[in-house]
């Protein structure tokens, strides 16, 4: 069975974004341990979920980023090149490259994907798709990448739980830049 991975950046009071759904908090140069940290993690990967408000900027964003050659490096070209499925209520039509676009039940549909042949699944959010994945009890690994900021108030990712979950942590990596890497995995109370 594909493991369906969370990798998401948060601040050290826990969230995602800003109120505003900002996040001009995150450190913004990786340095160069963390970029093949994070290149690791996709490795085993072969599709990207993500929501369709984090698409808006995230699938721009990688494909300027690897039509770049100053900045373009591996991390970018496995951001851009990993095919990518966009959850979306509303949306119908896009026009991004190397990605399709679900409407349908979230749970069932990553449900269905996880017991599919292929790689493993990454997800980077947003925080409302994050919510659900982790109410569902879907995601099987957490990476947690810990800003060294606090922002008082903000998008959460757990405020949907309706019970515990306890998380083991298996590491804890610091880099450079500031950032620590959780790397956890949930036990789920079903």
């Amino acid at each position: 069975m594909r493991k369906l991975i969370l990798q998401m950046q948060v601040s050290v009071d826990g969230f995602v974004a800003d109120a505003q759904g900002d996040t001009d908090w995150l450190t913004p140069e990786w340095d160069q341990q963390l970029k093949d940290h994070a290149l690791a993690l996709t490795k085993p990967v072969d599709l990207i979920l993500i929501g369709r408000k984090l698409a808006d900027t995230f699938i721009p964003a990688w494909t300027a980023r690897a039509g770049d050659p100053d900045i373009a490096d591996a991390y970018t070209h496995r951001m851009n090149d990993l095919p990518k499925m966009v959850f979306s209520r509303t949306q119908t039509e896009h026009g991004w490259q190397n990605t399709v676009l679900v409407n349908e039940a979230l749970p069932e549909e990553v449900a269905r994907l996880k017991k599919s042949p292929g790689g493993d699944i990454i997800t980077y959010g947003g925080s409302k798709l994050a919510a659900s994945l982790i109410q569902e009890a879907l995601i099987d690994e957490f990476y947690l990448f810990v800003n060294p900021v606090a922002i008082g108030k903000g998008l959460p990712i757990f405020h949907q739980l309706e019970q515990r979950l306890s998380l083991k942590l298996i590491s804890a990596t610091s880099f450079p830049c500031g950032i620590v890497v959780l790397f956890y995995k949930p036990q789920y109370h079903r």
